[in-house]
C-alpha cells in the first residue's frame, strides 16, 4: 500500500538522514521514478523532505525534523514485546535497557494497541533453553562484546570439549551468536571462520591491533558455514534404531538433536523405527541411557559401541563396591 511505503520512506530518513533515490527504490522494491513521486506526496502533506540533485545527492528530511509516528499495526506491536530469549539480554547486560526501551514504545504506541501490547507481555514467554541440557557455566560475554564493538582482535585462552588444558588463540571477531541458551563467538582464526563456545573461554585479552575480517563477509554469512559444517559433517555416523512405543515421546526430547527421522505407522505395534546422525562413534552411547527402550539396528559399528559401553558399566559395578574401594575377595 503507498500509505505503508510513505511511513517506510519517512522513518528511514529519520534514521538515516541523506539517502540516495535508487536505495530507496531497491528497498522498497519500487521504481526511482516511483520514490520521487513518494517524495512530492509528503512534501504536499507537510512533511519537510525534499531531493538533492548531484552525485552526492538524495532524499533528505528538513534538519532536526521528526515525527512521533510509529506506524505500528496491532501485530507489530505485540511482536515488540514477546521477549525471545530473555536470558540473552541479562548475558549482555541490557536487562536494564531493554525494559526502559519497551516502556517508550509502549508510550509512542497508538492508543488502541497499548492493551494488546500489554497483555501480550504477560501471556507469552520465550525461553530458548532446552529441557535437559544441565547445568553450565556462566559466560561472561564483557570482554567478548567490548572485541566485537570496538572492531579489534582478542586473544583467547579456550579449553576445547575433551581437553584439561586450555589453547591460546588470536581471533578477528564477527560477532555474538545465541543458539538454544548457548553463546557462540563467531571469529576467523587465520582466515577461516571458527565459533568458540563462550562458556570455554578460560581468559580473553583486547589486543590493539584492528579487526582482520575476509571482505564482504558479515556475521551471518560465517555463521551459516559454522552451522552447515555441524550439521552435515562428512564423517557423521548414521544410525537407525528402534524404540518402544510407549517410550518415544521421552526418546525424541532426550535425543531431539540428533534426530533426523521417525517412520511412524498406524500406531499399532510396540516398535517405532527412527534414525539419528552422530558427530563421532563413541556418542552413540548416549541410547544407552534407554536400556532395553531402544535398540541399534545398524550400522554394526554402532551395536558394538553400544555393547562395549554396556560391559564398561558392568565391569564398573562388579569390580567395585559403594563407598569406594575393590570388593573383598
Amino acid at each position: 500500500m503507498k500509505s505503508d511505503r510513505l511511513l517506510s520512506i519517512l522513518l528511514f530518513l529519520q534514521t538515516r538522514g541523506r539517502v540516495p533515490a535508487r536505495e530507496l527504490a531497491d528497498r522498497l522494491e519500487v521504481s526511482v521514478r516511483t520514490v520521487y513521486r513518494d517524495v512530492e506526496a509528503l512534501s504536499a502533506a507537510g512533511v519537510p523532505v525534499y531531493a538533492e540533485r548531484g552525485r552526492r545527492g538524495g532524499i533528505t528530511l528538513l534538519p532536526g525534523y521528526r515525527t512521533d509516528v510509529t506506524g505500528l499495526t496491532a501485530d507489530e506491536s505485540r511482536a515488540l514485546f514477546v521477549l525471545a530469549a530473555q536470558g540473552a539480554h541479562a548475558a549482555l547486560g541490557l536487562d536494564a535497557a531493554l525494559g526502559s526501551a519497551l516502556r517508550k514504545v509502549m508510550a509512542a504506541l497508538p492508543a488502541p494497541h497499548r492493551p494488546a501490547a500489554e497483555v501480550t507481555s504477560r501471556r507469552v514467554l520465550v525461553d530458548a533453553t532446552r529441557w535437559m541440557s544441565g547445568p553450565r557455566q556462566a559466560a561472561d560475554l564483557d570482554v567478548l562484546q567490548d572485541a566485537v564493538f570496538s572492531d579489534r582482535r582478542l586473544e583467547l585462552r579456550y579449553r576445547h570439549s575433551g581437553e584439561r588444558e586450555p589453547r591460546t588463540y588470536t581471533v578477528d571477531p564477527y560477532g555474538l551468536v545465541a543458539k538454544a541458551g548457548v553463546w557462540y563467538l563467531v571469529a576467523d582464526r587465520r582466515g577461516r571462520p571458527r565459533m568458540f563456545r563462550a562458556d570455554r573461554v578460560r581468559s580473553a585479552r583486547l589486543l590493539d591491533d584492528p579487526v582482520r575480517r575476509r571482505p564482504g563477509v558479515e556475521l551471518a554469512d560465517a555463521w551459516e558455514v559454522l552451522r552447515r559444517q555441524v550439521e552435515e559433517r562428512a564423517d557423521a555416523v548414521e544410525v537407525t534404531v528402534r524404540v518402544r512405543r510407549a517410550r518415544l515421546d521421552a526418546f525424541r526430547r532426550v535425543a531431539a538433536a540428533q534426530l533426523t527421522e521417525v517412520t511412524d505407522d498406524d500406531g499399532a505395534g510396540e516398535w517405532v523405527t527412527a534414525r539419528l546422525s552422530y558427530p563421532a562413534l563413541r556418542a552413540v552411547r548416549q541410547l544407552l541411557g534407554f536400556c532395553d527402550q531402544v535398540e541399534v539396528l545398524e550400522p554394526p559399528e554402532a551395536r558394538a559401541e553400544l555393547l562395549a559401553g554396556a560391559r564398561s558399566v558392568m565391569a564398573l559395578y562388579e569390580g567395585s563396591r559403594p563407598g569406594g574401594g575393590d570388593r573383598p575377595g
